[in-house]
């Protein structure tokens, strides 16, 4: 209780300033050959620690000398990551992304699902792409097959052609990473539906009835892409529509006016 009472609010600020500092420096070595580094950085503590607990004096005089000679070290080796975060904090960057960055990586996003559907539709390759929103999709993601690989229209036309292993189920996508691949979807029970449409279809009509994901078919048998969304699917979408609608319902905290914005698409929904 005297620790508890002893903490004052300027103490609560101070460590919720380091955390996320720590935490944003965390977020700037993730991917590169820092982390390793790092992971070599926590051991070396973690034997000093080691040394003290046990009073092995020999090893920790050698932890001492790593650790004053270590600073310099530490500079030259993470130099590129250092020189990095100075340069984004020059920039104004280093604690926030603009939101520009971000459309830009929605973009990036959107571009490559793009160019993998056209190749597909142009050949008439069945494929189902899942963009997770705010629902979660986990359980239909350990119904698949892990991949947690960065977006590709290269992966992504690979993985659906026809005779591989993972081409007869849904990719799923959340945020910027394809989580899995032969992915098993909720099938729709509305009897609404064209008879026109297939399993691949009613597939994702299915999982836009049962979360606020957005579904990309392409159609094996006419090449068409389709795009379903709230229970509804719009047939031959163009691309200019597809685009602009993926891009106004991915990009970050978009605001969208209308309850229901495929309310206007309602008369072609099973046409």
């Amino acid at each position: 209780m005297d620790l508890l009472t002893s903490i004052s609010a300027k103490d609560i600020v101070d460590i919720l300033i380091v955390s996320y500092v720590i935490y944003k420096l965390i977020l700037l070595v993730r991917g590169t050959r820092a982390i390793q580094l790092m992971k070599g950085i926590l051991v070396v503590v973690i034997t000093w620690v080691f040394s003290i607990w046990f009073q092995l004096s020999t090893l920790q005089w050698m932890m001492n000398q790593t650790f004053t000679f270590g600073v310099l070290g530490v500079i030259i080796i993470f130099q590129p990551e250092l020189r990095r975060a100075l340069e984004q904090l020059g920039r104004g960057k280093l604690f926030s992304r603009s939101s520009t960055e971000e459309d830009q990586d929605v973009n990036k996003r959107i571009s490559e699902v793009i160019r993998a559907a056209n190749y597909l539709a142009k050949r008439k390759i069945g494929a189902l792409i899942v963009f997770e929103k705010e629902t979660g999709l986990t359980d239909y993601v350990e119904s698949g097959i892990a991949i947690e690989s960065k977006i590709s229209a290269e992966l992504l036309i690979n993985i659906f052609i026809p005779n591989t292993p993972l081409h007869d189920g849904a990719v799923i996508i959340r945020q910027g990473q394809l989580m899995a691949a032969g992915c098993y979807l909720p099938l729709s029970e509305n009897p609404f539906i064209s008879k026109e449409l297939g399993t691949r279809h009613r597939a994702a009509i299915g999982m836009s009835e049962v979360s606020d994901g957005m579904c990309i078919i392409v159609s094996e048998e006419t090449g068409q892409i389709s795009l379903t969304m709230n229970g509804h699917i719009v047939r031959d979408i163009k691309e200019e529509s597809l685009i602009a609608k993926l891009f106004e319902e991915l990009k970050p905290k978009a605001k969208t006016k209308e309850k229901n914005p495929f309310l206007k698409w309602r008369g072609r929904s099973n046409g």
